[in-house]
């Protein structure tokens, strides 16, 4: 006998339909799954085997062929257990054949018939629209992920004898409704704000400036001076995840298995931080089948490097192209698969091996030779990347007990908010685009015309930092952001010259008279 049960694998953040096909013939016992299984698919073969056991379901001494169809297409994880198992039983006539047809079906199988959560349940069930179907059977830990792909009727199974007495007609339950007041969304309340970060108002705006249009920033300064608590609380200032940004997130987090079963969907901005031992490949993401790295788990959000020249250069080097490009393909010989990796980067160092070099009340007692050393882990092309160079100076007393209260988080945010709604209104015509910071040089051209007074003065400073080409877009781009958080159609020669002053450290720490 002949069965056949639709099925998924994950591809990236995405899906594609499988076929799970099973023929049980006459001859020598035998369980054999073949369609490019890893080693979890093939070992689905002995948890199938005691799962029908302990369920008390037949299990004849045939020949049995499990194919996993399209078979140049690699097949992994547990997620086909279920699948398999159900289509046994169709093809043993144990239960009806035409009741498996629309139906997407996908699961692990315990050894005691439990059914449980795979990773990338959201994923895998956006190839049911593939199939054509829209009824799927999935473990219960993961209905609450998928529920909030409304335009499917899902059937959640806690065991296999529950999914045998469905097809059986035994028990009709009815879809899957989720409570709209029951969604526990990832908690978008903050435990810090920029209220508590006393003095730093230079820093402050730039990490507003920043926030409007996600630019990547570079924070230079002695320990204590707060580069990392303002860091910690940029994502309190940035705006809230749009619905397509969201469910994008949460996929990522969800094949990663990262996603809280007691979360629908991911509605905060991600906010990663590794630690500077982190290898290239946990950074960019990678292994024998490709997996979402740091930079993919900080799309739509932040990634956070901090001590950036105790990063290994080669892991610092392969985030050049996911800057550029917002996405990263990793290539591996089982398949090459391209994750999603747009993120703001937020980088934070010393200015030297002791720290010091720019503070006026401690003396550096570092070497002309050692700075050198230091700074030059850094390359150039990387630091073309960073649209803002900001120095985070030392807190004196005074400022920390000033009793004025600091502007709070939700005041920035109003800014910030309002800044990208001009963005938002004017690449309208762009669906690709949406901030200053993803302008190509043809749309620079467009909406970053500079008066002759704007010319003269980035010509000026162009010349004696010696600036790239594309620092000169950057500087472009983010005096395109101020001139939108003050409202301003047009680049005034002040945004120009603010911007220009987010680029100084480019001659202070790593020009020629610095040493």
């Amino acid at each position: 006998m002949y069965a056949q049960v639709c099925s998924s694998a994950l591809w990236g953040i995405n899906a594609k339909p499988i076929q799970v096909e099973v023929d049980v013939s006459r001859g020598l016992p035998q369980f054999c799954i073949v369609g490019l299984p890893d080693a979890a698919v093939k070992e689905s073969r002995e948890r199938v085997i005691a799962a029908l056991k302990n369920s008390q379901l037949f299990l004849p001494a045939r020949r049995i062929t499990v194919n996993l169809a399209p078979a140049n297409l690699r097949k992994e994880g547990p997620a086909y257990d279920l699948p398999i198992a159900l289509a046994l039983l169709a093809a043993t006539e144990q239960i009806p054949l035409e009741a498996l047809e629309q139906h997407l079906i996908f699961g692990e199988l315990s050894l005691d018939g439990r059914i449980c959560p795979v990773r990338g349940a959201l994923s895998l069930v956006s190839a049911a629209r593939q199939h054509g179907i829209q009824k799927i059977i999935l473990p219960a830990d993961n209905t609450r992920e998928v529920s909030v792909m409304k335009e499917y009727s899902f059937f959640p199974m806690s065991s296999l004898l529950a999914a045998v007495d469905y097809f059986s007609g035994k028990s009709t339950p009815g879809a899957y409704q989720l409570d709209p007041q029951n969604i526990s969304p990832t908690s978008t309340t903050y435990e810090v704000d920029f209220s508590e970060v006393r003095s730093q108002r230079h820093a402050k705006r730039a990490l507003e400036v920043a926030a409007a249009s996600g630019h990547n920033v570079l924070l230079i300064g002695p320990p204590g001076s707060g580069k990392t608590m303002l860091t910690h609380r940029l994502p309190t200032i940035l705006p809230e995840l749009t619905v397509f940004e969201a469910l994008e997130t949460t996929r990522i987090y969800s094949i990663s298995g990262l996603l809280s079963q007691d979360h629908t969907l991911i509605t905060s901005r991600p906010f990663r931080s590794p630690h500077h031992t982190v290898s290239d490949v946990a950074l960019i993401g990678g292994g024998s089948y490709p997996r979402p790295g740091e930079v993919s788990l900080a799309h739509n959000g932040v990634l956070f490097l901090d001590e950036l020249p105790e990063f290994s250069k080669n892991a610092l080097e392969v985030l050049r192209q996911p800057l550029e490009d917002n996405q990263v393909t990793i290539s591996r010989t089982a398949a090459a698969i391209t994750y999603p990796a747009h993120f703001m980067l937020i980088a934070a160092m010393n200015p030297c091996p002791c720290g010091y070099f720019s503070d006026p009340a401690k003396e550096c007692t570092c070497t002309a030779t050692q700075i050198q050393k230091y700074l030059g882990k850094i390359s150039g092309p990387l630091l073309d990347r960073f649209d803002i160079h900001l120095e985070v100076p030392a807190v004196c007393y005074q400022e920390l007990t000033d009793p004025t209260e600091p502007e709070s988080s939700a005041i920035i945010r109003q800014r910030v908010a309002q800044g990208r709604a001009k963005q938002k209104k004017r690449y309208q015509d762009h669906p690709k685009i949406h901030t200053n910071s993803r302008l190509n040089p043809r749309l620079l051209r467009q909406y970053c015309h500079l008066e002759n007074s704007g010319h003269t003065l980035l010509k000026t400073a162009i010349e004696k930092l010696n600036l790239s080409a594309r620092a000169y877009h950057r500087v472009l781009k983010v005096s395109r952001t101020i001139a939108d958080l003050e409202a301003s159609d047009s680049i005034q020669p002040q945004h120009v010259s603010e911007a220009i002053h987010y680029r100084t450290l480019d001659k202070r720490y790593w020009g020629s008279p610095v040493l």
